[in-house]
């Protein structure tokens, strides 16, 4: 895609580089596979760069009626990256890249294919129709802060604290550690290991953005 598509509607580029953190999720279909594809995605965004991603943790559906150990169990990952692109324009490319991989938003909390949240942009603080950020229940999702402190120890979500104090503080102050990423986290394919190697987290499912 080129720049000028990339910003040709909607609002401006930024002026300089800002991280933002994306969650990655998928419970249908080849679930690592599709994770390893939307990374690659991630990094062929125009005014993008620096796409690193944690390795994978498979986590329990959760719907609206609670948890749901029959369901198809998630896959989830966390990617940082460095972009120009406006957080409007940035969340439109990643349902883009959700529809491609054929994401239908049929009801709240289902079952996807693919999953793209984006959950930090930079420190901004934004909450209107088209884009709520930080999002929401990040604080409260292990699948997001597990594999979002593994890539990032000291990461934080402005307005709610230290990445890992908040992932403590779901677990009830536990003190467990969380999954270890890999040995090169900044690789598409820790992705898309083979799952079975995936560590695993009770409780929790992917969110609906």
């Amino acid at each position: 895609m080129s720049v000028r598509l990339a910003h040709g509607i909607g609002d401006p580029p930024a002026d300089h580089p800002v991280a933002a953190v994306v969650a990655l999720g998928a419970n249908l279909g080849s679930r690592a596979e599709t994770l390893a594809a939307a990374v690659e995605e991630l990094r062929l965004l125009p005014l993008t760069t620096d796409v690193r991603v944690s390795a994978p943790i498979e986590t329990v559906a959760v719907t609206l009626a609670g948890e749901d150990a029959d369901a198809p169990r998630y896959l989830n990952a966390v990617a940082l990256l460095r972009t120009r692109l406006a957080p409007t324009t940035l969340l439109r490319e990643l349902h883009r890249i959700e529809a491609e991989h054929g994401r239908v938003r049929r009801e709240k909390w289902g079952d996807r294919t693919l999953d793209l949240d984006l959950i930090t942009y930079g420190d901004e603080r934004i909450d209107d129709e088209r884009l709520t950020v930080p999002h929401p229940r990040a604080h409260e999702r292990e699948f997001v802060l597990a594999p979002w402190v593994a890539i990032d120890p000291d990461a934080v979500i402005p307005g709610r604290g230290r990445v890992d104090a908040l992932l403590a503080s779901v677990r009830g102050g536990a003190g467990q550690d969380a999954p270890a990423a890999s040995a090169d986290v900044q690789d598409a394919p820790s992705v898309g290991a083979d799952v079975q190697d995936a560590p695993s987290v009770g409780a929790e499912g992917q969110d609906t953005p």
